[in-house]
């Protein structure tokens, strides 16, 4: 307590002694006083430090004391024409960042062009000045409401102001090279999309990773750089991949060491597979990344076409053999660098795709970038303040699109596995998709229902295909068509087999004691409720819905809330 408080417990102490007034008015007063201690002393919120460095350790990005740090960033964009990060017309810059952390994001990867620094007249431009030459009268009017210690500060300064501020509210950094030339990307006839396009000449590329590896090396908060977004185009060849890109590599860690190197792939950073046969050869070790990107418009008319279960289960298939292979071997970290949907909930297609990709990337526990922070533009594709659907914040850069949404990727932003999460031995969660959530055994008396994957139980997957409450005596079983599934001791029967079906491979089907074996599946009801009931859209019906009856048994080493002793103790108690 400091001098100033002292003076006024004193002088509240006098006053009541003086006065003699009742215990009442002591009480209340003194309430006061701990009010204003509170927010005097508690006003700032403690932010997480970040790692004084990352490095990697076989397909796991780990601390410097070696356990595992899970990327889950969002993206945020820098990259357009006025070539500022975008939202501080509507929004301060401090604002944002704690907005992100609150958010369950513990990362940002920040898009700039690359003649913000190999364009000295561009780099030296001060935001006004770009703003006034693009007519963005009134972002400007914004920016000085909201950022005004930015609006005469040159580009380059300001993206270092925005990189020193997350840094700040314990928000990692990773800088990605989107493009060279500012604007909106990409398409295979823009002239930035390859080694050699007019916008894309290799050595100014490797001097402006030179130079922005530079200015931030010794940077708290900047951790990785994606040396370049979404190769393509016509010119595009593994042979020039691995020439320009082990040369960029190469003088990213020359540059600042400390940093990771991230490496996009061909076909707009939807294709590794080339590295099944030849792997990079670099000087240095321990900082190597891959990173891939995953749409539904990728495949848009497979899942206008098709089954969503065999959609799901083909395109996941052909995903492993472009990228995810790189997983499976050990290779290096695999980084879904960008991913996303309209958050509106609208389009069909996004909505199938996510619940696929939703399963896949808490299956193989990803590190990942959601596409997109950005609620709207100050100037998109000529368009003033175009509002973006793919944005978790709102247009007003205030509130969240979708807060749902949001709930549902809280599940995939812890890490599940990996490096220094050994908490417990391993066992399984089962992971429900389309919610986000896994299922939970409550109580004795109530049944299994969804509930928050953060706490969920510890189940086990047996080689007899038993679903059991790890390290007990009770599996899971079907009683019926759309009722209620139960944890019995009885595991012998056929209502408590259950196989992974359909080409999603998300079905957890079982067969009833009935006279006819009725296959049934697990699925969720409108509480909530894990029951079961006839499986859905196994046939070439491309109109049906099956995401409530997907599930993932997923692997995870880290603390659950198990208590497979208390729930036996419970059933054999004496009455």
């Amino acid at each position: 307590m400091d001098v100033s408080s002292n003076r006024i417990l004193t002088k509240l102490i006098t006053m009541i002694n003086n006065n003699k007034r009742s215990l009442l008015f002591f009480l209340t007063s003194f309430c006061i006083l701990v009010a204003v201690f509170i927010l005097c002393y508690h006003s700032k919120p403690t932010m997480a430090a970040l790692p004084a460095t990352l490095n990697t350790d076989s397909r796991w990005i780990v601390d410097e004391n070696g356990r595992r740090v899970k990327l889950a960033c969002t993206n945020w964009v820098s990259h357009l024409e006025p070539m500022l990060a975008e939202g501080l017309s509507k929004q301060p810059l401090d604002l944002i960042s704690k907005k992100i952390k609150t958010m369950g994001f513990n990362c940002v990867r920040l898009t700039w062009p690359l003649f913000l620094v190999t364009n000295d007249s561009l780099a030296s431009v001060t935001v006004r000045k770009s703003f006034q030459s693009l007519g963005l009268v009134e972002s400007i009017s914004g920016i000085q409401a909201n950022n005004p210690s930015l609006l005469d500060l040159p580009l380059i300064e300001a993206l270092q102001a925005v990189v020193s501020n997350l840094g700040e509210n314990g928000v990692m950094v990773i800088l990605d090279n989107h493009l060279s030339k500012p604007g909106w990307c990409c398409s295979n006839f823009d002239d930035n999309g390859f080694f050699g396009d007019k916008y894309f000449d290799p050595q100014v590329w490797i001097k402006g990773l030179t130079k922005m590896a530079t200015l931030f090396n010794g940077s708290t908060s900047v951790v990785g750089m994606s040396l370049r977004n979404e190769l393509r185009g016509r010119k595009q060849n593994v042979k020039d991949w691995y020439k320009y890109m082990q040369q960029g590599a190469e003088a990213v860690h020359a540059a600042n060491p400390k940093v990771l190197v991230i490496l996009s792939g061909l076909n707009f950073d939807a294709d590794l597979s080339f590295l099944a046969k030849q792997p990079v050869n670099l000087t240095f070790t321990g900082k190597l990344v891959y990173e891939v990107h995953w749409y539904s418009f990728t495949n848009s008319r497979d899942w206008d076409n098709g089954n969503p279960n065999q959609v799901c289960g083909n395109i996941v298939n052909n995903w492993m053999k472009r990228a995810g292979f790189l997983l499976e071997q050990g290779v290096a970290p695999l980084f879904l660098s960008e991913f996303g949907i309209d958050q509106r909930g609208v389009h069909v297609n996004d909505n199938r795709y996510f619940n696929c990709i939703m399963g896949v990337a808490a299956e193989l526990d990803l590190d990942w970038a959601l596409w997109t922070l950005v609620g709207s533009y100050y100037l998109r594709e000529g368009v003033l303040g175009m509002e973006e659907f793919y944005g978790v914040l709102d247009w007003n850069w205030c509130g969240t699109r979708n807060s749902s949404f949001l709930e549902k990727i809280s599940s995939i932003q812890a890490p599940l596995q990996g490096p220094g999460i050994s908490e417990r031995t391993q066992y399984n969660i089962i992971f429900h998709p389309s919610s986000g959530l896994c299922v939970h055994r409550k109580s004795l008396f109530e049944p299994l229902a969804l509930g928050s994957c953060s706490s969920t139980e510890g189940w086990e997957y047996t080689p007899q295909k038993r679903i059991t409450l790890k390290g007990s005596y009770f599996c899971l079983h079907a009683d019926g068509v759309g009722k209620a599934a139960k944890l019995g001791i009885i595991c012998t029967d056929t209502n408590s087999k259950w196989e992974k079906i359909s080409a999603s491979n998300m079905h957890l089907q079982t067969k009833l004691t009935d006279r006819n074996h009725t296959a049934v599946c697990l699925d969720v009801d409108s509480d909530n409720k894990i029951v079961t009931n006839s499986c859905k859209c196994l046939s070439r019906d491309k109109t049906c819905d099956p995401s409530s009856q997907w599930f993932k048994i997923v692997n995870s080493t880290r603390s659950s809330s198990s208590s497979a002793v208390e729930f036996e103790d419970a059933i054999f108690a004496e009455p």
